[in-house]
């Protein structure tokens, strides 16, 4: 089974840029899909975007959309959240884990998540 583990996040200003990694063990990571989801003080786990196993295929939230980029180095195993034109609302913990086909529906374990905090 794949185990992820997620970098990158930080404090910026509104407006800015972050860009979140998830590094991932295994041989065969090519073949899973993966998405990031987030979870802000005191909400539920949201999805956020993800991508196919050979990145061909990727999906966004819509609170996201334009904004957001996923994408993914298979030699390295690795998936990227690229963020820009962050808002204050962007505020929360960032995860990633593989996903089912429907792309939203994430099956794998958990890891610590990455803090991505955005100041106004």
């Amino acid at each position: 089974q794949v185990q992820l583990v997620e970098s990158g996040g930080g404090l910026v200003q509104a407006g800015g840029s972050l860009r979140l990694s998830c590094a991932a063990s295994g041989r065969t990571f090519s073949t899973y899909a993966v998405g990031w989801f987030r979870q802000a003080p005191g909400k539920g786990r949201e999805f956020v975007a993800s991508i196919s196993g050979s990145g061909g295929t990727t999906t966004y939230a819509d609170s996201v959309k334009g904004r957001f980029t996923i994408s993914r180095d298979n030699a390295k195993n690795t998936v990227y959240l690229q963020m820009n034109s962050l808002k204050p609302e962007d505020t929360a913990v960032y995860y990633c884990n593989v996903v089912s086909k429907s792309f939203t529906t994430p099956w794998g374990s958990w890891g610590q998540g990455t803090q991505v905090t955005v100041s106004s």
